[in-house]
């Protein structure tokens, strides 16, 4: 089995597919000077782009892990990703609080998703 990287640097590639499997590394958001709110929804517009590129979206999302820098958050940001994830397609998803690579970032996400069968 072939194994294809995309947008790879030194540290990792955006997104990485194998055996129908596709693996996006973290997402966070396009300006984070917003609120977490828009801080989700410009995160999530960014996977759902990747997953366009590697021929998949969000009905295939398979498991998602959410980091936020802080679970008074937690609420704000399910209202965004809720609305988002099409019904009945909701993945297999864990939550958690971490400490995030710059102070203003307020949500993070990662995403393995299958690719969508012709």
């Amino acid at each position: 089995m072939s194994i294809t990287r995309k947008h790879t640097n030194q540290r990792m590639s955006r997104i990485v597919v194998h055996n129908g499997t596709v693996y996006l590394c973290g997402q966070v958001c396009k300006d984070a000077t917003q609120g977490i709110k828009e801080q989700t929804q410009t995160m999530l517009d960014k996977v759902d782009a990747l997953l366009e590129e590697a021929n998949s979206d969000r009905k295939h999302i398979l498991s998602a892990t959410v980091y936020i820098s802080d679970m008074q958050y937690f609420a704000q940001m399910n209202e965004v990703w809720d609305a988002w994830v099409p019904e009945g397609h909701a993945p297999a998803r864990a939550c958690v609080q971490a400490a995030m690579a710059r102070p203003e970032l307020l949500v993070e996400v990662s995403v393995v998703a299958a690719v969508k069968q012709d």
